[in-house]
């Protein structure tokens, strides 16, 4: 959530910030605007609405000049509103700054800053952040630097902020903690972002900022770090791995779209290298000095938010089946704060999409006090989860514009299988047999995936009979209850209609009171586990009136006959059909919300990364 772009250098900085604004906006956000400097000063420019909404306000303005700082918000202390939007400036002036996160406590520093004669023109936390850092270099006659990190030792909350001064056209200051920042390098030049999306069209060579760190980014100086407690820090150069067209639509009228079919190779990547062709033997270099704690563990704890939980979820069956080690999974954010039981004989393990989301960050911190191996699974390498675990495994979906995760949520799965798989088989809880039989049917989702997406025009013509309803139920039992909580989770994110995934079960339980002819019923019906006792359900759902959609095994009869719509899925082993089974259901959620004329890559309120709680 919220974006940061910044450039200082030889060339005109609008072009390069306004651009980099339009990359970020999958984070989401509600207002943009950008500050440029000259030689006559600081310009800032914001509007309320869309990035291209504040391109249209800019249109006629003096947008000169070779240093400016960019930003995207999404709003936290106060409304959306021209006045609230970054950047924001100091009391004189002199000073502008973007900041990404909370500053919780802003309402005490406000408080003391007006003692002192200062007033606020906005309901942010960031306009008392400037106006601190004006106090401390005006007072303590300080440089720029100096004052950001004397003000951010003042600060309790997350930030990752840009600063730059009136009459400095070749330098800003830049700092983070607990939110993202990464400082790309050029030829006398320097671009800072929120995450390498704006700046892989000009330089693979980046700096990510360490928590605590704070920049001096001069145009002709080599990068000057130090962190809040004034040690100098050396800056490690990592080479970005992303390419231009992955963040393209390259033909897709939209990024989920595009990421819903990209997920055969994104699968297949996330398993490349993984699994040796020779052996059939899965091999995770990411974990492999930790396998024997994994092994030894008393409990696997996985905390995760959103559409990584429901991945967690899937994990927790995975890991019992095949390694018999007991799992719980967590909300992350209610795990942080409910004084849990940890033992040094737990693994936690994350899941983040981004690597960036601030609840299970706080979690993983927490269980690092506590004396836990902690893991990650992310797709960001690089990312603040990367950094902070013991150990992880890359997904290798490649980026993820689209704010309704997609590929992202198979390749966790496909992860979480292959330590499954790979912790089971050195327990010895798995025989050869069963081991080498589900690496091989693992081998074939990406080709079972492309023929699930085959049945898009089908689900395009289911869409279009649901498309006015104002709620939804998903029912799945054992591995696919999870890919129903995720199912409409993906409804409710894209298409803004209610809807709630339930254990097929569970039904009876009181969901069933809802059911009569104007409510549609999504079933996930594969022929494995429990499906008599799901085709119970089913008829118990038609004797009532519901208006049924079933995901089945193909060439299934009973189902067919019962159901008011059939999409079928390719014959595969139980464990696995949550990578078959959630296709048709992205798919379905992603025509239902473009049919509602909804913004199926930004929906409103909703954020890709959630760097704050």
């Amino acid at each position: 959530m919220c974006g940061i772009v910044a450039y200082v250098g030889n060339k005109d900085a609008y072009p390069i910030i306004i651009k980099g604004l339009k990359r970020l906006e999958y984070r989401g956000y509600d207002s943009a605007g950008v500050a440029i400097g000259n030689d006559s000063g600081i310009t800032t420019l914001k509007q309320k609405g869309k990035v291209s909404d504040l391109e249209a306000y800019i249109s006629i303005k003096d947008t000169s000049g070779s240093i400016g700082i960019g930003h995207t918000r999404w709003a936290t202390h106060g409304v959306p509103n021209q006045v609230n939007s970054h950047p924001h400036n100091s009391s004189d002036g002199k000073l502008s700054i973007i900041h990404n996160g909370i500053i919780e406590n802003y309402a005490s520093i406000k408080t003391a800053l007006e003692t002192k004669g200062y007033t606020f023109k906005s309901d942010t936390d960031t306009e008392v952040l400037i106006h601190l850092i004006e106090d401390v270099k005006k007072y303590e006659n300080v440089s720029l630097f100096e004052a950001v990190r004397i003000a951010l030792d003042e600060v309790v909350g997350a930030y990752a902020i840009v600063v730059m001064e009136d009459g400095v056209t070749n330098e800003f200051i830049a700092a983070r903690k607990g939110s993202p920042l990464v400082i790309g390098i050029g030829c006398d030049e320097y671009y800072i972002a929120s995450d390498a999306t704006p700046i892989i069209e000009y330089t693979k060579d980046v700096v990510y900022l360490e928590d605590g760190e704070i920049a001096r980014v001069n145009a002709c100086e080599e990068l000057e770090i130090k962190t809040i407690d004034n040690e100098i820090k050396t800056a490690y150069i990592h080479e970005l791995e992303m390419s231009l067209d992955t963040i393209e639509k390259d033909g897709f009228t939209h990024f989920m779209l595009k990421e819903i079919y990209e997920q055969p190779k994104s699968i297949l990547d996330t398993m490349r290298g993984r699994i040796n062709p020779d052996n059939n033997e899965v091999i995770l270099g990411g974990i492999s000095n930790y396998e024997q704690k994994i092994m030894n563990a008393n409990r696997i704890i996985i905390v995760a938010c959103g559409t990584s939980w429901h991945a967690g979820l899937i994990g927790e069956y995975l890991f019992e089946d095949f390694a018999r080690i007991p799992v719980e999974v967590e909300y992350a954010s209610e795990f942080r704060y409910r004084n849990p039981i940890i033992r040094e004989t737990d693994v936690v393990l994350a899941i983040s999409q981004s690597g960036e989301t601030a609840d299970t960050l706080a979690a993983l911190e927490l269980a690092k006090e506590k004396g836990a191996t902690i893991l990650g699974v992310c797709n960001v390498v690089g990312s603040s989860i990367a950094r902070l675990t013991h150990a992880g495994i890359y997904t290798h979906a490649g980026p993820e514009i689209g704010v309704a995760s997609t590929k992202a949520f198979t390749t966790q799965v496909v992860v979480l299988t292959l330590m499954a798989l790979r912790i089971g088989k050195q327990k010895g809880m798995l025989s050869n047999t069963n081991y080498h039989q589900i690496i091989t049917e693992l081998a074939l989702i990406p080709r079972k995936v492309e023929e699930v997406l085959k049945t898009n025009s089908q689900i395009e013509i289911i869409a279009q009979q649901f498309m006015d309803v104002s709620n939804f139920l998903y029912l799945g039992r054992g591995y696919n209850f999870p890919v129903a909580l995720e199912g409409a989770l993906k409804l409710k994110e894209i298409s803004y209609i209610h809807a709630e995934g339930y254990p097929a079960a569970e039904m009876k339980h009181g969901p069933i009171a809802l059911i009569d002819d104007e409510m549609p019923i999504v079933v996930i019906a594969t022929k494995k586990g429990n499906y008599e006792k799901v085709v119970s359900n089913i008829q118990e759902v038609k004797a009532r009136g519901g208006r049924l959609i079933a995901i089945v095994t193909e060439g299934d009869k009973t189902v067919k006959d019962i159901a008011d719509y059939c999409i079928e899925i390719p014959n595969c082993f139980e464990e696995l059909t949550p990578l078959l089974t959630n296709i048709p259901l992205q798919l379905l959620s992603y025509h239902i919300a473009l049919l509602r004329g909804c913004d199926v890559d930004q929906p409103r309120n909703l954020a890709k990364s959630v760097t704050v709680e």
